[in-house]
């Protein structure tokens, strides 16, 4: 890789990060190493390239633990661990790495939207909107139906909360919330739809990951109706179709 010329013209953000992702180019990324201190190397590169490349699949940036997985995919070893990659970005892969390799800094759920909804629910709505009352319990929640308080989910709540959407539960769904809840306890994140299917499509086969299955399962969409049902935050990034 060459260093960047001298006379690229880019706008930044008070922050660093590019005005204009559009602008990125492998010069502008020498130039914003550059400007923290950093000479990009093979292995700076291998980082940048995939988290571009997952950005460019998903429209999201990948969170640490995902990274290091398209990593281990990429490269085939576990080299690019917590230690290499706070080597390779002492001001953090997410942020200094997010910021060289010209993608937003990815959007953690604890960062996400929580507060409640305090309007009526539209017409179209079913399921639970502010809160709803179960077992003699009051559970709070999100404007998009999911709970407040991860912790107090179980399985009596779900079968509850998705017989408000009109779904009754079967092993089918069951298979799609357990993978919904493996993969946010992993990875601390929801999946939008895109990832739940290729991550599922891995572990179980094409065909239970298919989207004409899943959006069987769950009209309203399985990450977003899922993730409702499975008592999780809401997904983040471009995710799936709701009413």
């Amino acid at each position: 890789m060459n260093a960047a010329a001298s006379n690229l013209k880019f706008d930044v953000l008070t922050d660093g990060r590019l005005a204009n992702l559009a602008d990125w180019n492998e010069g502008v990324a020498h130039e914003l190493a550059a400007r923290d201190g950093l000479q990009l190397n093979d292995d700076h590169w291998e980082v940048i390239k995939a988290m571009r490349e997952y950005y460019q699949s998903y429209n999201v940036s990948p969170v640490k633990k995902l990274l290091k997985r398209s990593l281990k995919q990429r490269t085939g070893t576990d080299r690019f661990d917590d230690e290499r990659l706070a080597e390779l970005f002492p001001g953090g892969v997410l942020v200094q790495g997010s910021k060289i390799a010209g993608i937003p800094i990815p959007m953690l759920d604890v960062e996400l939207e929580r507060t409640t909804y305090a309007g009526k629910a539209a017409p179209s709505k079913t399921h639970f909107t502010d809160s709803f009352d179960f077992e003699g319990e009051t559970f709070r929640v999100t404007q998009l139906g999911n709970l407040l308080d991860l912790h107090r989910w179980n399985k009596h709540v779900a079968y509850f909360m998705a017989e408000r959407e009109g779904i009754k539960l079967n092993d089918d769904h069951w298979e799609v919330l357990n993978f919904l809840r493996q993969f946010y306890f992993e990875y601390g994140i929801t999946p939008m739809v895109r990832i739940l299917m290729q991550h599922m499509a891995e572990e179980l086969g094409s065909e239970r990951a298919s989207k004409e299955h899943l959006y069987q399962l769950f009209p309203k969409g399985p990450s977003r109706q899922g993730s409702r049902i499975a008592g999780l935050p809401e997904p983040q990034g471009c995710i799936d179709t709701d009413d």
